[in-house]
């Protein structure tokens, strides 16, 4: 995997039909341990509710998880884990909370109610691109510099440090697939004098 789709911070919406108020809480988690954490915290806020309905997919272990949390079966924690694979998430959790309003919904009510607070809460929690990157650094010296600086953001990377002492020391951050192209370019601007040293590889969100 090169790259996914994930939440970028935790964020909450709400609705409310036939009386019953519904509010999706979406967050972005990376381990089960995250994700039960943030169910148990939502239940605990909204102890007084009818239901708290969860679902969420983990890049680890390829997990998905879900629960109706006693609607009846398929009607609410599938439909919740539907909008997460339909929108291509993962590393995320969202926990739609039900308070009953008196007024039943039946099956094809409760499947767009839950559906559409799942949404709500994922459009408002902003969805974004994570892609594998090379941390690299790259050590030149004070009249190479600013064509360093200035190649990196030309290339598609983005600088993160600079330090300076008898010579310059640039940190830097680039998607894997374009540090070739850039690796190829240093060379040649550089007439083979300055190279790049990968220090990891992370995974960073593409604006």
């Amino acid at each position: 995997m090169t790259e996914y789709l994930t939440l970028k911070t935790e964020n909450n919406d709400e609705f409310t039909v036939k009386h019953s108020r519904f509010i999706g809480y979406a967050k972005p988690v990376t381990t089960q341990d995250e994700a039960v954490a943030f169910i148990n915290e939502i239940k605990s806020k909204h102890w007084d509710a009818k239901h708290n309905v969860y679902a969420y997919i983990l890049r680890e272990g390829q997990t998905r998880r879900y629960s109706d949390d006693g609607e009846p079966q398929g009607t609410a924690g599938i439909p919740v884990l539907d909008v997460l694979q339909k929108e291509g998430l993962t590393d995320c959790c969202v926990v739609v909370t039900r308070y009953f309003g008196g007024i039943l919904l039946g099956g094809g009510g409760l499947v767009r109610a839950y559906s559409h607070a799942a949404k709500l809460a994922v459009d408002s929690a902003t969805v974004i691109k994570m892609s594998m990157c090379v941390r690299a650094e790259c050590e030149c010296d004070y009249g190479f510099y600013g064509r360093l600086a200035s190649l990196i953001p030309e290339c598609g990377g983005t600088v993160e440090n600079s330090e300076f002492t008898d010579i310059v020391k640039v940190v830097f951050t680039i998607p894997e697939s374009l540090y070739g192209s850039f690796c190829a370019q240093l060379t040649e601007c550089s007439f083979g004098k300055v190279s790049s040293t990968v220090l990891e590889k992370i995974f960073l969100e593409i604006k």
